[in-house]
């Protein structure tokens, strides 16, 4: 192996660009030449290819967003737009690639793979909905900016005395509403993998406020239910004014958290090795800290199962 290309794809996630960096920089250390592709399976069909050194990465770790940009590609799906981006890689004498993306991501990275083409996947999504890995990149710096807005609309709430819904991303994987609510002290959180009582949230938020609660906030992942419809049923069973703040695409962005950085780091570092190894195919993740590496399609099977346990501490806790 003697060129290997990298590209990010699908939504951007904070850690992207401390991913890109490693690849980078791990690869030419051990005597690679690296190739970044733009804009994702669209950049690859297209042949957006630079190349890449040393400088290339230098003040991206701190970055949010990604420095090669990304894209859906429907048109990668197509069997004529997949042997574009064949015959692109052939063309560059790219001998393998790091896709850095989510689930969608990764099933274009095995069909590469299947197709003579090795690859290794990196996961960086903010929904952490990949069930195979504790953690992916990006997760912690959405958590992170959800808690300090839970902090910023209970300010105002108590000060008028209101019950705030706010809704989160994650519409299929509750993990951003669950640890942003346990964390940011929420009072009820409503999650895509829990069957919720819109009766027991109710009473939960009389019982504070006739304890001398000021305000209430309720954890929303996005297409569980309608935000406003459920404001306006939850001001007519608990005579509080309820509003609705909705996050948004702000979770997306920002500076990366420490951890992040790290984490996307050793991402990084272990796709370029198991390139350099021959040992194709994978995708690269987190289990009780140790990185760790599965067949794509296999990844792809494991199912995200919810922390039940710790969404029981969060009602615990919510008292």
């Amino acid at each position: 192996m003697k060129k290997i290309g990298v590209l990010t794809s699908g939504g951007d996630a904070p850690g992207m660009n401390a991913a890109i960096r490693a690849v980078v920089r791990v690869a030419i250390y051990n005597g690679l030449e690296v190739v970044g592709i733009k804009r994702g399976y669209q950049g690859l069909i297209e042949g957006d290819v630079i190349n890449m050194d040393v400088s290339s990465v230098g003040d991206i770790i701190h970055r949010g967003g990604t420095k090669l940009r990304s894209a859906r590609s429907l048109e990668f799906k197509t069997e004529k737009g997949f042997n574009r981006a064949i015959n692109v890689l052939k063309t560059f004498k790219i001998d393998g690639l790091v896709v850095i993306g989510g689930d969608g991501s990764f099933r274009g990275a095995a069909k590469l793979c299947e197709n003579g083409i090795p690859t290794i996947g990196i996961p960086a999504t903010i929904d952490n909905d990949l069930g195979y890995t504790d953690y992916t990149i990006g997760f912690f710096t959405a958590l992170m900016t959800v808690v300090n807005a839970i902090g910023n609309v209970r300010d105002t709430s108590t000060a008028h005395g209101r019950t705030n819904i706010i809704e989160v991303m994650g519409r299929n994987c509750g993990d951003i509403a669950l640890y942003a609510g346990l964390s940011g002290g929420a009072e009820s959180i409503i999650i895509p993998e829990i069957d919720f009582d819109i009766d027991e949230i109710s009473e939960n938020i009389i019982r504070g406020k006739n304890r001398g609660k000021l305000s209430s906030i309720v954890l929303l992942a996005e297409g569980v239910g309608k935000p406003y419809e459920l404001a306006e049923e939850l001001e007519l069973k608990t005579g509080t004014k309820t509003r609705v703040s909705v996050i948004g695409y702000l979770q997306r962005g920002g500076t990366p958290t420490p951890y992040d950085r790290v984490l996307a780091s050793r991402f990084g570092a272990e796709a370029v090795n198991l390139l350099i190894n021959g040992d194709a195919g994978k995708v690269v993740g987190i289990k009780g800290n140790k990185i760790i590496s599965l067949n794509i399609k296999e990844a792809l099977e494991i199912p995200r199962e919810i922390d039940e346990d710790l969404y029981k501490l969060t009602q615990i806790l919510a008292i």
